[in-house]
């Protein structure tokens, strides 16, 4: 089949890279300028350039809404587009331009974890397994039919980095798994169940703040989702912001005030947490190193000079 395909960052470049090797035609790649902003500066491997390299023509857009644009696919006579961290919305006349529509590539489960960020909210619910969906792409955002699906179980020490790497791997063979249905005729495919759909918002500062009132492995499991290269979570002591590296829940049980330093064991500092700490039924979240505020990385044991004092939501 012809393809057109929509990507960016590290996961349209899979997409495309898959695509590239593949019995289909690549005719034209669509992806967005290179960004500073924090977030696509990670995993940014590009599109433009596999694509270049390979002799394909590259549109460079923020927005796929203009004429001109819509002409240049019109001439490329797609019979399917497919996208993969499209970041802006696609028009109607696009996605329904080819002859086979539009083919979405989404990491996560669908229907669930709709939306942005799904690794790390799954990892953040105790999700037992993530994947990667091949959908085609109607009104609604990340809704329409599966084609294929492919799933990795979630690891009791994954890190929301370990389950990219994970995933990532999935897109070659989903992406081209479900081109070959569509290109030998096939027309129906698995509706989604929309009663078991969520959709999850872009994460930003405020999601990544300790709650020292969620329970231990709450916060162990926020620790690990906020793994390198994505931003720590961040608590603050005596004023400054202190980062979190690394965490596991506490052997023992402890009470008293959520946020409270409260005791070593083992290699980590043990912080009194959960809504209901006072009881004394709690674990609490030991943390085992962090990053101060003029970035310095060291272990809690080494932070902590003293028990005793809090750890707070605000300076």
């Amino acid at each position: 089949m012809r393809v057109v395909m929509f990507g960016y960052q590290t996961w349209g470049h899979r997409t495309l890279q898959a695509l590239l090797v593949s019995e289909h035609d690549v005719v034209t790649v669509v992806t967005h300028p290179k960004s500073e902003h924090a977030y696509e500066k990670i995993w940014s491997d590009s599109v433009a350039d596999p694509a270049e390299a390979h002799g394909v023509p590259v549109v460079i857009r923020n927005r796929p809404d203009d004429e001109e644009l819509f002409q240049v696919l019109k001439e490329a006579d797609p019979d399917i587009i497919v996208a993969n961290n499209w970041r802006t919305w696609i028009p109607p006349r696009i996605y329904t331009l080819p002859r086979h529509g539009t083919l979405n590539v989404h990491d996560s489960l669908l229907p669930k974890y709709a939306g942005f960020s799904p690794l790390i909210w799954a990892l953040l619910n105790d999700e037992p397994e993530v994947g990667v969906t091949a959908h085609l792409m109607d009104e609604v955002l990340d809704a329409g039919d599966i084609v294929l699906q492919k799933a990795v179980a979630v690891g009791p020490k994954d890190t929301a980095t370990d389950l990219f790497h994970k995933t990532v791997d999935l897109i070659a063979p989903v992406t081209v798994g479900a081109l070959d249905p569509i290109a030998s005729g096939q027309k129906e495919f698995t509706p989604q169940d929309r009663s078991r759909a969520t959709f999850f918002h872009k994460r930003a500062e405020e999601d990544i703040r300790i709650d020292w009132t969620w329970p231990a492995a709450d916060l162990e499991r926020l620790v690990r989702a906020q793994s390198a290269p994505y931003s720590s979570a961040f608590t603050f002591h005596r004023g400054k912001r202190l980062e979190v590296v690394s965490a596991v829940v506490s052997e023992q049980r402890y009470g008293g005030t959520p946020g409270r330093i409260s005791y070593q064991e083992g290699e980590g500092v043990v912080i009194v947490a959960g809504a209901d700490a006072r009881t004394g039924r709690n674990h609490g979240l030991a943390i085992t190193r962090v990053r101060t505020e003029d970035g310095r990385e060291l272990p809690a044991t080494e932070y902590f000079t003293s028990m005793g004092g809090y750890l707070t939501a605000l300076p």
